[in-house]
């Protein structure tokens, strides 16, 4: 039966169809994820607590959302991945009740775990399950259209949250999610083909799930930890961190002796294009991730702007990216990931590099200006690596893919923060109490964003040159 093309773009109706579905779904935890920090003074108000002990639902959520992807894998392998897709979706949105109404900080912690853990379940299977029903030749494009949801979170989600908490309170940053899903799940029950388990014979590697997740949730934590202390040398972070790396060095070692037959199969990495993209991923999260945590910093500090207005002050970045997405995936399957990444990382550099001699008495309208260009480069760096990573893997292999992927995404950008944190404190305590001396911690952060951009060149160089179709 022929299928019907989309108008302008040639890809089938279902297709894109699925793929808008898998991306409404995915929206409500990427705007949960940013909308929570801007309740953070709300929250210690109504529970009388500390903001450290806030700080655990924030940390809670990211680890629990890193144990998940070992799991996600697992469900992907047995289960049929549209069903728990859906299921995951919908538990995300009745988790978000419970947070809501959460009756002291401890309950409201629980729940933002078993919220992080849904969402965990919900970013793994949402790029997976499009490889699956896309194919090479439509995959860049349709990458674009899926992974919108990343974009709009860190865009809206201070944005809408600051007028949430402002207009009511900070119970219904967690209330919308309810009325995303409520448009999300019939749309993919609709839309959303059947996914038959890919490898139905797969069975629970408990082990090996264990070790990835201590692994994760050990470095994210102690990485975590080194920007709370302005310092990588301080005993929480050595402690996690070895510990997170001696579970790295377990699992290794535990791969070997089961032959690859893991949650994980290390052999992925013997694939060029996938450890190529993997080592592109991670330094990509630590360019652009560090800069997203010192940029509204930047703003609150030297422009005493609020919260919502550095949120505002960030627009023309997501501007830039929202823009350029269509054209990067169309650009993606005619001449492929290479020259697709090698140019915008140049461009990237043109909207990074001027960030390093930016000042208190910058204009407002350079400054936004560096900033959309920055915005449109982002998404041609991220978008090919990630469809690099599954070029040349087997359907079988595709669950194992998205586990890979996901733990190495989420310790890039948890490095990526803590490390430029912690040199922009660092930095500034050599001056303190100057405004030249913070100055010059936040161009020392930028700067080593511009550095990393560079080191990407390396990864980007080993992708393939596809041909135009």
């Amino acid at each position: 039966m022929a299928k019907t093309k989309s108008k302008g773009m040639g890809i089938p109706k279902e297709i894109l169809m699925a793929a808008w579905a898998i991306a409404l779904g995915a929206i409500a935890p990427m705007l949960d994820s940013t909308m929570v920090n801007i309740a953070i003074d709300q929250l210690n108000k109504d529970f009388n607590t500390t903001l450290d002990t806030i700080q655990w639902a924030i940390t809670g959520y990211v680890l629990a959302l890193a144990i998940a992807v070992p799991i996600s894998g697992w469900l992907m392998n047995r289960f049929n991945g549209k069903k728990i897709f859906i299921g995951a979706v919908v538990a995300f949105g009745v988790i978000s009740v419970l947070v809501g109404v959460s009756w002291d900080v401890s309950s409201f912690i629980l729940f933002r775990l078993l919220q992080g853990f849904s969402a965990g379940v919900i970013t793994t299977l949402m790029f997976t399950l499009l490889v699956k029903t896309t194919g090479p030749d439509m995959l860049g494009r349709v990458m674009a259209i899926v992974s919108t949801p990343m974009i709009l979170g860190p865009i809206l989600g201070p944005v809408v949250g600051g007028f949430v908490v402002q207009i009511a309170s900070w119970h219904w940053i967690f209330f919308i999610n309810v009325f995303v899903v409520l448009i999300a799940v019939p749309l993919m029950i609709k839309a959303v083909p059947d996914f038959e388990p890919f490898n139905k014979d797969s069975k629970l590697d408990a082990f090996g799930i264990i070790a990835l997740s201590v692994m994760s949730a050990a470095l994210i934590y102690g990485i975590s930890k080194a920007a709370d202390h302005a310092s990588f040398n301080n005993n929480e972070t050595l402690l996690w961190t070895g510990i997170g790396l001696a579970s790295a060095i377990v699992y290794f070692v535990y791969n070997r002796v089961r032959g690859n037959r893991t949650v994980l199969p290390l052999n992925l990495f013997a694939h060029r294009s996938f450890s190529a993209a993997s080592a592109g991923l991670f330094l990509t999260n630590i360019a652009i991730m560090g800069p997203m945590l010192i940029l509204p910093l930047f703003f609150q500090t030297f422009r005493h702007f609020t919260a919502i207005e550095a949120a505002l002050a960030l627009i023309p970045q997501g501007l830039g990216m929202l823009i350029t997405r269509p054209y990067i995936g169309k650009m993606i399957d005619r001449i492929g990931a290479k020259k697709v990444v090698l140019v915008s990382i140049a461009l990237s550099l043109i909207g990074s590099i001027p960030l390093v001699f930016i000042t208190d008495q910058t204009s407002m309208v350079w400054i936004s200006l560096v900033l959309f260009i920055r915005g449109t480069s982002v998404g041609g760096i991220s978008l090919p690596l990630t469809s690099e990573a599954y070029t040349g893997l087997g359907s079988k292999q595709l669950p194992e893919a998205g586990v890979g992927i996901n733990i190495i995404e989420n310790l890039g950008s948890s490095f990526g923060s803590a490390v430029i944190a912690t040199v922009v404190a660092t930095v500034a305590l050599q001056f303190p109490h100057t405004i030249a001396g913070s100055l010059e911690g936040y161009h020392a952060g930028f700067l080593l964003s511009a550095i990393v951009l560079v080191l990407i060149f390396i990864p980007g160089l080993l992708l393939t040159g596809k041909k135009p179709i």
